[in-house]
């Protein structure tokens, strides 16, 4: 059998799978079909500084080969988290990861201190979030907005500091690069695209905030091919994602560039999917006598080399 660990920014994964945030929730649910040590890591619900409620439903809609979300960040605050929910996330023998957003720099600096103060292993910055000080756009949509949040949240923050790209933006290698200048320790890739649906009865959206997050399996090949981009530019190691549903999906996004993987939206539909996909990474890695998983990361083979 292959040796699944990984290691990404000075944290020891015991294999590449790491719940991505939001669709896992703070993993209790999740806990009653396999221990969660199951998993290389969990990355939290997207936290804020304070309590927020969400947005107004409906929230969720379906669409051919994604989903489309609009939760609008529902959580405790982190205050909460690190009280309640961060204990037995640490007793559950898998890396933790506290997913951070905000809306000003002040906001992410401020949890960037409350964290490094806890036991928690690593903090992953959510920068798809509107910056309501520079008019409501978004911090990761432009390169002096991703190097300078990086650089704001890197001077409070004493644990190793993963920043989520959006993929909403003209060059992701750009952004990427922008992210590693401002201190990043590592980056994960990507978040949803932005998507609309609407009600040919009502003319309406579905959602009620009008747009949603698009996830899912469509994203798949956008994904593969940004992390590659990534991948391309960057020193620092990068937590795919963005459409895995097996184990075939993993292998591309690892080939692309990632060291480690975040799977989301397969929860909805199979909460096993992690541990089916680490049997099939197992025998391919067994079968293409593959001693490490960490062989796979970057070894894509471009057309005309």
């Amino acid at each position: 059998m292959a040796d699944l660990h990984v290691t990404v920014a000075g944290v020891d994964f015991s294999n590449p799978l790491i719940a991505a945030s939001g669709t896992f929730g703070f993993g209790r649910e999740y806990n009653e079909f396999y221990p969660l040590s199951t998993l290389g890591g969990i990355s939290s619900k997207g936290i804020t500084l304070k309590e927020r409620l969400g947005n107004p439903p409906p929230r969720i809609a379906e669409a051919p080969g994604c989903m489309l979300n609009a939760i609008g960040l529902q959580n405790p605050g982190v205050d909460y988290f690190i009280e309640h929910d961060l204990p037995w996330l640490k007793e559950q023998g898998t890396v933790v990861i506290a997913n951070i957003a905000g809306n000003t720099p002040e906001e992410y600096c401020a949890m960037a201190e409350k964290l490094s103060d806890t036991n928690v292993d690593m903090l992953e910055m959510n920068i798809s979030c509107p910056n309501v000080k520079e008019g409501g756009v978004q911090f990761g949509t432009s390169c002096i907005g991703v190097e300078q949040i990086t650089a704001a949240v890197r001077k409070h923050c004493t644990k190793p500091l993963m920043v989520k790209l959006s993929p909403n933006v003209t060059d992701i290698g750009d952004i990427a690069a922008s992210a590693e200048a401002g201190g990043a320790d590592a980056i994960s890739m990507i978040n949803t695209l932005t998507g609309m649906k609407i009600d040919i009865q009502t003319r309406r959206p579905i959602i009620r905030n009008n747009t949603g997050g698009v996830s899912g399996p469509a994203l798949l090949p956008i994904a593969v091919r940004m992390i590659w981009q990534a991948y391309n530019r960057v020193k620092i190691p990068i937590v795919g994602m963005g459409g895995v549903s097996n184990w075939k999906d993993a292998v591309e996004l690892m080939l692309a560039g990632s060291t480690a993987l975040q799977i989301g939206t397969a929860f909805f539909n199979n909460p096993y999917a992690p541990v089916e996909i680490i049997e099939g990474l197992n025998k391919y890695l067994d079968e293409n006598g593959i001693s490490s998983v960490t062989e796979l990361t970057g070894k894509m083979i471009p057309w005309g080399e």
